[in-house]
């Protein structure tokens, strides 16, 4: 069973519900420890000092922001406690907006919104008032010492809360220079009919379920093999030509040619998907059959220890 990650009220108005935040998603990427090539021994991090040399103990470690190369100005524990938000425990209700006033860009981070003891019977008026107006809340709350810009939504029977950017993190796309030339560009009428052609084509109902990370399923195989004692060997990549200027007008017609032959393959693939069901969850797992087992090599050893899920450290 999942663990909340914070408690706190929902505040909506003068109505107050107890509430619970679990984390909605999580990374399933694989991270590695940093080891001795010679030994596989861990390699330890250690705090030198730029100037001597030595090492430096952790309580005589300071926060500096850097002004300027080599310039710093020290900030103390005490003083950041002194500016910290105070950590009210509520996420505070200000605004309600329609979702799609927001760009997509500013959402962050997700979670879920559970109703405690006490809650559930405000907790359904403000989701299915939410729901039925299509409304999404904009709320402040304290998470990790820090205040966050939130929006709390509905989705099927549990409300929402994600966090989201603010206005000033986003970096603006008018900065990039390369954009310059292509707004320069012109198109012709016939190229953006075939271009809408294309995209009609290529158009399906979204299935999350169809999409595998490819890598991370490559790259746990990989280490199920080796912790298995298989002696991998890896096949040269063929180099990589640059990409020629391409012809437009004929790369869109024999892109179009080819999404139409592929039509029957992708209506077989959808109907795989949904034979498949919940095993798509279980897809990963299912590949990872281990090898049978080669000769054992030291180079090998320390995979076995660190399993599937080795964590990072850097």
């Amino acid at each position: 069973m999942p663990r909340s990650m914070w408690m706190g009220t929902l505040n909506f108005g003068l109505v107050s519900m107890p509430v619970r935040l679990y984390t909605a998603t999580s990374s399933r990427s694989v991270h590695f420890h940093q080891l001795h090539a010679a030994d596989h021994a861990r390699i330890q991090q250690r705090r030198i000092c730029s100037a001597d040399g030595e090492e430096v103990p952790y309580e005589e470690v300071v926060r500096g922001y850097e002004l300027a190369p080599e310039r710093y100005v020290v900030i103390e524990d005490d003083e950041l406690a002194a500016i910290a938000p105070e950590a009210t425990r509520a996420i505070e209700i200000e605004d309600f907006v329609q979702l799609d006033e927001i760009d997509r860009i500013y959402f962050d981070q997700s979670y879920y919104v559970v109703p405690q003891r006490g809650g559930a019977r405000s907790y359904r008026l403000l989701a299915q008032a939410m729901s039925e107006t299509g409304k999404v809340a904009i709320a402040h709350v304290v998470l990790r010492s820090r205040e966050r810009l939130v929006a709390v939504h509905p989705r099927e029977d549990v409300l929402m809360m994600t966090t989201l950017h603010y206005g000033d993190e986003i970096n603006p796309a008018s900065d990039l220079r390369e954009l310059k030339d292509e707004r320069e560009a012109n198109v012709s009428e016939r190229e953006l009919e075939v271009a809408r052609r294309l995209v009609d084509s290529l158009s399906e109902p979204f299935d999350i379920a169809r999409y595998r990370d490819a890598y991370r399923e490559a790259l746990l195989e990989l280490i199920d093999r080796k912790a298995g004692g298989e002696e991998v060997v890896v096949e040269p990549r063929p180099a990589v030509e640059a990409p020629q200027a391409p012809d437009l007008m004929g790369a869109l017609q024999a892109s179009l040619e080819r999404a139409r032959g592929r039509a029957p393959a992708r209506q077989e693939a959808r109907t795989a998907v949904g034979a498949a069901g919940a095993g798509a969850g279980e897809g990963a797992g299912a590949k990872r059959k281990k090898k049978a087992p080669a000769k054992k090599t030291p180079a090998n050893a320390s995979s076995k220890s660190n399993g599937r899920s080795p964590s990072k450290s850097r």
